[in-house]
């Protein structure tokens, strides 16, 4: 139902409808629909459930306003609404329950607008108002978008070296500071922390799409995914550890393909296994972050998955991170591991354990909770890497040049080069 996420379908559609449980509701919408040059006569009694009944045998219109009233469950009522609902449809809610968190849900679900009755004739034309530019805004074709996508893997050399911590960190900074519509996959799939460290219910959209990978599409995205922020979602699961998991990983590629006409960004927390397991899901990845830690079987793990990128990945951009580095503590230094890896580390993160507490006591990612601290900066140092190689901008010194050579030049948001030669590769470690 967001427009954000659909595009709407041209057609004979009203421009707008109402399903108002009570009169005086009506009395005063009524006016209003005239004003704004809409059918008075569209301005239907009966609430939600009336709504949905009307629409599983019509088409829906460009603006739809429902009353929850009488629904007893209206989360549930409205994911009924989203079954008959159009895509591009944008939908305004009114109630009678004063309740913040209600109007959170209702808002992640898609829900573009909530009113609290008795309704005003001011409260409504500024709603429906917002409602008609929200969704006259121009939007980007699947094509457009694609080709502005940039997505991007973080893989962990070892279990513990803060992948899953960089993923939601590197999801938020695209999401806030740059405004970039950004999709959140955990396929960690028993055992993921990415909803957790949002302070979010994961919900049980991925595991959906695992068992029924034939229902994926806009819509089914727009229902699974949980809101973060306006233009964070994210699609995580706390599967039950007495159940494997049984997929192909058709699924997950398919995710991903209705996140590239979705969204601008894609993050993948992808554990190790999921990658060695299904390596067909890193085929439209840009950027691969490997994160890594100052120990032996760290640099082990980066060599051999530093040789795996290059044989099943070869079109993603390989970052080199460093985290919870301790000068004087590691096992190994920074010039013995770069010399074991024969590459350069590209972004080193400080270890700072009072930031990770501080950010899992605020049920916040690290950049948002530790915004001032140096461990914060070299993620955002990341998080303009990536925008940099996908991207919008170019980077300064050898890494310009690395991209230069990789892009060579063309639309820093359009597609990423399929192929890098041996030579190419060497001048991108430097």
């Amino acid at each position: 139902m967001s427009a954000s996420l659909k595009t709407s379908m041209p057609g004979n559609r009203d421009a707008f409808a109402a399903y108002l449980c009570d009169e005086a509701a009506l009395d005063v919408l009524r006016p209003v629909v005239i004003e704004l040059g809409w059918q008075p006569e569209k301005c239907n009694k009966g609430g939600l459930r009336n709504a949905v009944q009307s629409l599983s045998v019509s088409a829906s219109p460009n603006i739809l306003m429902v009353d929850l009233s009488e629904s007893g469950d209206p989360l549930n009522d409205i994911n009924a609404l989203a079954e008959v609902c159009e895509p591009g449809t944008v939908v305004i809610a009114c109630g009678q329950v004063n309740d913040v968190r209600l109007y959170r849900d209702l808002l992640a679900s898609g829900i573009h607008d909530y009113l609290l009755k008795p309704l005003s004739a001011s409260m409504l034309r500024d709603s429906l108002n917002n409602a008609q530019a929200v969704f006259a805004a121009p939007r980007l074709s699947d094509e457009e978008m694609a080709k502005r996508h940039i997505s991007t893997a973080i893989i962990g050399t070892r279990g513990g070296v803060g992948a899953s911590t960089l993923a939601t960190s590197i999801a938020w900074n695209f999401s806030t500071e740059r405004k970039l519509s950004t999709a959140l996959l955990d396929l960690d799939v028993h055992f993921g922390t990415g909803a957790l460290a949002l302070d979010l219910e994961p919900g049980r959209g991925l595991t959906d799409a695992i068992d029924n990978p034939s229902r994926i599409d806009g819509l089914f995205i727009e229902r699974a995914m949980i809101r973060a922020n306006d233009n964070l979602a994210i699609l995580s699961a706390e599967a039950p550890i007495n159940q494997p998991l049984m997929t192909d990983g058709s699924a997950f590629m398919q995710l991903q393909d209705e996140f590239r006409h979705a969204f601008e960004m894609t993050v993948v927390d992808m554990p190790r296994n999921m990658m060695i397991n299904f390596p067909h899901l890193l085929n439209e990845v840009n950027v691969a972050v490997l994160t890594t830690e100052m120990s032996l079987a760290s640099a082990r793990d980066s060599i051999r998955i530093l040789s795996w990128l290059k044989t099943n990945a070869p079109h993603a951009v390989p970052i080199i991170v460093a985290n919870k580095v301790q000068p004087g503590v590691a096992e190994i230094s920074k010039a013995d591991f770069e010399a074991s890896i024969e590459r350069k580390i590209d972004i080193v993160i400080p270890f700072d354990q009072k930031a990770a507490a501080n950010a899992a006591k605020l049920g916040k990612t690290f950049v948002e909770a530790n915004g001032g601290s140096k461990a914060a900066a070299a993620m955002k140092q990341l998080a303009a890497r990536i925008v940099g190689i996908g991207g919008d901008g170019a980077e300064e010194g050898e890494a310009s040049a690395a991209k230069k050579s990789l892009l060579g030049g063309i639309d820093l948001k359009g597609l990423m080069p399929k192929k890098k030669d041996k030579a190419v590769f060497a001048e991108a470690a430097e």
